[in-house]
């Protein structure tokens, strides 16, 4: 499958930029998988106006893979995206799947994402540790015959591997890549992906989209011009592939559309330049970055289960869960940024989703 066989609406949605959550994982008290509630969770993106939902990628816990729930987590979200009809009626989505392990593995979860129906695999690199550029590169092309790709800067604290411009200039050169993800948490290494795209001169073809959650909103307001050939090029981060979405979609869906206006009509004000620091700030406890992001999967886990759309906090790694004051910590910030919280939108259609 080639990126140019994606269904030109839905290709526009992640060209245009869009929210696009990391789907968390719902789990019932024996860690085994709460299909109601993660339907749920599935439905309040869309309902929230989600440009589709990435599932099977850090936030749904890699660890999937090895208790057998790999397709059917994605068979379930893909199901439900078909079946449900959203609030403001359908539209189109842009389904991500993610891709992870050895170049058999790789190659074979590909496989299963595309059967399903997902437009692109969102590609980790974590598992190739020690493995040189070249070697990098053709498992990467080798992945790429089977679906269109998004790239992924997974930052090291939770097992990414650096990863060089020329590396990414390579890999931007490769045809079947649609998107590239960022997340490195580095200023330096977000602007070794963007060089690498300039550099390939596939800037048209790879659209950018942050995981940055420690910087989202100045990576979607900032122009990044760089050089090439002595000459300026100009790109821009145009969408978010993020785990704190998965969490007050419903606010980051409006803040993307005001950062996209703001952008559209060059009037980017001090207050919504003040976001990034508060959006940062909120980050800061649900990624649990006091504990190095320890508990950042259950801080997310945390703000759904207080919503009620989660049983609990439960993760698949039984080590995994909230941080000593991490609780307090979202506590605060919901306090200080109710502006950027979505509780009340959930309380009102929650019962909905759980039906």
């Amino acid at each position: 499958m080639h990126w140019s066989e994606i269904p030109p609406d839905s290709l526009a949605v992640l060209r245009r930029g869009a929210v696009i959550p990391a789907h968390l994982l719902a789990l019932d008290a024996n860690r085994r998988l709460d299909e109601r509630r993660q339907r749920a969770m599935t439905r309040y993106y869309l309902d929230a106006g989600a440009g589709g939902v990435a599932v099977g990628v850090h936030s749904t816990q890699f660890a999937i893979r090895e208790v057998g729930l790999y397709e059917p987590v994605l068979a379930l979200a893909m199901q439900t995206a078909r079946e449900w009809e959203p609030l403001g009626g359908r539209r189109p989505l842009f389904m991500v799947g993610g891709l992870a392990g050895n170049t058999q593995q790789a190659v074979r979860e590909a496989a299963i994402a595309r059967g399903l129906g997902y437009h692109a695999g969102l590609l980790s690199l974590a598992a190739m540790k020690g493995a040189s550029e070249e070697e990098l590169v053709a498992h990467c092309r080798a992945v790429a015959d089977v679906m269109p790709l998004v790239g992924f800067y997974l930052q090291p604290a939770v097992g990414g591997i650096h990863l060089a411009a020329s590396f990414w200039r390579r890999f931007a050169a490769i045809e079947n890549v649609a998107a590239i993800k960022m997340a490195p948490f580095n200023r330096y290494r977000t602007l070794d992906v963007i060089r690498g795209v300039v550099a390939a001169g596939a800037e048209e073809r790879v659209t950018l989209y942050t995981g940055n959650d420690d910087h989202i909103v100045l990576d979607l307001l900032a122009p990044f011009t760089l050089m090439r050939n002595g000459q300026p090029v100009t790109v821009r981060i145009k969408g978010g592939l993020l785990g704190h979405w998965s969490v007050w979609t419903k606010r980051a869906v409006e803040l993307l559309e005001r950062i996209h206006a703001a952008v559209a009509s060059g009037t980017v004000t001090p207050e919504l330049l003040a976001l990034d620091a508060q959006v940062t700030d909120c980050n800061g406890a649900l990624f649990d970055v006091a504990h190095d992001f320890h508990g950042c999967i259950a801080g997310c886990h945390e703000v759904l289960r207080r919503q009620g759309l989660l049983e609990g906090t439960w993760c698949l790694d039984r080590a995994e869960g909230l941080s000593p004051g991490q609780a307090a910590e979202l506590d605060r910030v919901r306090a200080d940024y109710p502006h950027l919280v979505d509780d009340d939108f959930v309380a009102q259609h929650r019962d909905r989703w759980l039906a």
